[in-house]
């Protein structure tokens, strides 16, 4: 149904005069919030992620002052307001344009971001243990069973998009690490363990099946995450570096090893305190563990370096500088939180003080690509250039929801360029 084709009416006239045609009606108009809800897409998490990339890698400095304690409170919580922004929007497109809602998550594009709410989720958890806790806001056993709720949620999000994606044939000449998002909330169950032991006692029963957990979907995660980076180097020796909006799923490739790292060397440290109190495996093991994991640690930890400046060094020169792609440039902080973070782990178990400098000089490098991004957002945000469907869009699907017919997208016609727009935004 083409609701701006309109045809001339003929009405008869008094004494033969000639006939004179109704001029054309116009169309609907479409409130400027009806386009942001309907243009409303799982894209808008990573700038909850990229701000929850500020106050991790803050926490983590060696010289930590109570303001800036304060600093990261604030971040924590528009952390926590872009997070209910983004589920409110979205939850509303799906009652009032469930086609668009569907069509999201089917895109071979978008559909790759569906998992980032839970990786939103975990960076609220996360920022919950350092800042909640130790206030007396929320107590650790609401931490544990959050735990287990950021587990179920990972994989009630990622098996399904699994099965959607892998539903179909991709073309790998056009592959991105930013694939690999369909299993990074597995991979991030380690991460997010070591930092709920922080807050659960050593000589608790809870705290092994949280250790072990998190070992578990560690490996699931990381190893599942290595295969895409094996496709990863044999896409730019096919293809050559990513440029335009790929240029920025560069970075999201170091953050498998990075965050495997930190994970493997600060579990290492608890299964160090843990296993000996509970008489596991042997009366060494903890320390063997913890051994092992800083060894890797630190051999993962040098690939996510490598990576980061495989990245980094042609990035400007292979990215296109569009307004509506800014979204895409927020991969240039989350990923990277892993192997920063680990930067100022090393400083501390081989006493170097450079490592302690170089993670303050990465710290303040994230908050300005933090402050840049978010500035540049905003300034898309309100010139249109993103979370923006066009009016036609929007009265397609209203109409069609109510006649229950499909849109043209749906019966797989062009009409509407829903796809090549995704295509082109990210």
């Amino acid at each position: 149904m083409n609701f701006y084709q309109s045809h001339d009416v003929v009405l008869p006239t008094r004494a033969g005069q000639p006939l004179s045609p109704i001029a054309e009606e116009q169309p609907p108009k479409v409130s400027s919030l009806a386009r942001r809800i309907h243009g409303w897409s799982w894209q808008a998490f990573p700038i909850g992620m990229g701000t929850g990339a500020v106050y991790v890698t803050l926490s983590g400095l060696k010289e930590h002052s109570s303001t800036l304690t304060h600093v990261e409170t604030v971040f924590y919580f528009l952390n926590m307001a872009l997070f209910l922004l983004n589920i409110t929007t979205l939850a509303i497109q799906l009652a009032l344009y469930p086609r668009q809602a569907l069509r999201l998550i089917k895109d071979p594009v978008k559909g790759i971001f569906v998992p980032l709410v839970v990786l939103s989720f975990a960076t609220i958890l996360i920022g919950t243990v350092k800042y909640a806790v130790p206030t007396g806001h929320v107590h650790p056993d609401f931490i544990y069973a959050l735990f287990w709720v950021y587990v179920a949620f990972a994989c009630i999000v990622c098996f399904p998009m699994l099965m959607i994606w892998f539903n179909k044939p991709h073309d790998l000449t056009t592959f991105t690490p930013a694939w690999a998002f369909l299993v990074f909330p597995m991979m991030l169950v380690g991460v997010v363990a070591f930092n709920v032991l922080d807050v659960i006692p050593s000589n608790d029963q809870r705290a092994i099946g949280v250790l072990l957990t998190g070992y578990v979907f560690q490996g699931l995660g990381f190893f599942m995450t290595f295969f895409y980076l094996c496709i990863y180097i044999i896409r730019i020796m096919t293809t050559g570096f990513l440029d335009g909006h790929q240029a920025n799923g560069a970075f999201v490739a170091v953050g498998p090893p990075g965050f495997t790292a930190l994970a493997l060397i600060k579990l290492g440290a608890k299964a160090m305190e843990i296993l000996p109190l509970h008489g596991l495996v042997s009366a060494s093991a903890g320390e063997i563990w913890y051994s092992a994991s800083v060894m890797s640690g630190l051999m993962l930890f040098g690939l996510a370096v490598f990576l980061f400046l495989f990245g980094l060094l042609p990035y400007w020169f292979k990215l296109h500088k569009h307004l509506h792609e800014i979204l895409g440039c927020w991969a240039l902080t989350f990923p990277n939180v892993g192997w920063i973070s680990t930067i100022r782990v090393l400083g501390d178990i081989f006493e170097l003080r450079g490592f302690h400098t170089w993670h303050l000089v990465m710290t303040i490098l994230m908050c300005a690509v933090w402050l840049i991004l978010f500035f540049l957002t905003a300034w898309a945000f309100v010139k249109g250039k993103i979370f923006m469907a066009k009016p036609e869009e929007v009265i397609q699907d209203s109409v069609d929801r109510k006649m229950g017919s499909p849109t043209a997208s749906d019966r797989g016609s062009s009409g509407s360029g829903y796809h090549k727009e995704a295509h082109g935004r990210v």
